[in-house]
């Protein structure tokens, strides 16, 4: 479903004027009409940013402390099925799908022919001839576009982005909450299963985007509200709350997760985002591999670092960090104010030489803050 806007929010929940132009919506988009949700373009979905009465900060120490519930409906779903499914998957994506099994998730890259991302996403494996993408709301159209111009006779892909919602239900309380439903909350991580919820059947995997154990939940669109409800309700004895993409953002920088658009772009290889591990060096060949690989062994780009500020100074994206003389070294990707650290954090793109433990300072507003570059994730993670 579209429907026309004459403004809209930053990520930041920062009024600016933009074109008029359409914006999809979520299958929950009245249930957060109905919370007086502060909405905002995301991807070009009409998202909810953060709810009243609750906020940023509290909906962030919920799923610190207790558990959340996220509409990330936004998310791309895609499938791509057919003999031969897995060798075309592995030749395009960066990670080795022959590390995982069936009912198993793996996090990957799908890269240009010159190291640039077009997008990160989660394939899920049904088998060796079917799989289900995860990708980011923006990119899913260029996703599919060129899954489908590059694929061999007997391969097909779906674009599903618009069939499926996607929940994340996350906390270190998650499971109990599911377990409350009637679902079986023991999965090893990376993991999934298909499962009843509300009479309703859903695919649930062990993943998330914010450092805490927990659930993302795929029920079909016209299933999405009476799971939502479900949820929220079995989330009450444990005082869990709704949460929106302003608290995901916050949790996600404190792990050092990478956000495309920011630590991941056409411009931002997967050398330069550390998010080497992601990618199957030893395997066969995959796009883009000649010029990752010709990255690495230079080590002369720009890699991401993480930064706590040593004063008030809160970092923001695109700010300059500099070195003791003054010089530009590097550029911040992604900066909050961390609700868990109470000080400013950063995720930067930084020239070599540059290690954990160096100070530097980041130019904010003019004002050179004082920042050191420090080991990720800022906090432990709970994922396991």
């Amino acid at each position: 479903m579209a429907i026309w806007r004459t403004r809209c929010f930053t990520e930041r929940a920062a009024e600016r004027k933009c074109r008029l132009k359409p914006v999809k919506t979520s299958p929950l988009h009245q249930k957060h009409l109905d919370l007086q949700a502060k909405m905002a373009d995301f991807g070009g979905w009409l998202m909810p940013i953060e709810y009243p009465g609750a906020g940023v900060l509290a909906e962030h120490a919920a799923v610190r402390e207790r558990v959340g519930l996220f509409d990330v409906s936004h998310l791309g779903k895609a499938r791509v099925v057919g003999v031969g499914a897995l060798d075309y998957l592995n030749s395009q994506f960066t990670n080795d799908l022959n590390r995982i099994v069936d009912s198993k998730a793996q996090y990957t890259l799908y890269c240009t022919p010159e190291g640039g991302v077009i997008d990160d996403l989660i394939v899920y494996r049904n088998s060796a001839e079917d799989f289900f993408l995860i990708p980011n709301a923006s990119n899913t159209t260029d996703v599919v576009a060129t899954l489908q111009a590059n694929a061999p006779s007997g391969i097909s892909i779906t674009n599903l982005h618009t069939s499926y919602a996607v929940l994340a239900l996350q906390g270190p309380q998650a499971h109990e909450v599911m377990q409350s439903l009637g679902v079986n909350p023991v999965m090893d991580y990376m993991a999934f299963a298909h499962v009843s919820i509300a009479g309703c059947d859903v695919i649930l995997c062990r993943t998330g985007y914010t450092g805490e154990q927990g659930f993302e939940i795929v029920p079909k669109v016209e299933d999405a509200a009476l799971v939502w409800d479900a949820i929220c309700e079995a989330m009450n004895p444990f005082v869990g709350l709704v949460c929106g993409l302003g608290a995901r953002d916050t949790l996600r920088t404190e792990m050092g997760y990478p956000l495309h658009g920011h630590e991941l772009s056409l411009e931002i290889s997967p050398v330069q985002a550390s998010a080497g591990w992601a990618i199957g060096w030893k395997k066969s060949g995959f796009v883009g591999q000649a010029a990752l690989r010709a990255q690495k062994e230079s080590g002369k780009v720009r890699t991401l670092k993480a930064l706590t500020s040593l004063d008030r100074g809160i970092p923001r994206a695109g700010m300059k960090v500099l070195n003791s003389e003054g010089a530009e070294i590097g550029e911040v990707t992604s900066g909050t104010f961390s609700p868990s650290l109470k000080v400013g954090i950063a995720l930067a793109l930084i020239e070599p030489g540059y290690e954990v433990g160096n100070e530097v300072a980041i130019d904010v507003r003019g004002r050179a803050c004082a920042a050191k570059i420090t080991a990720l994730p800022f906090l432990p993670s709970h994922v396991r």
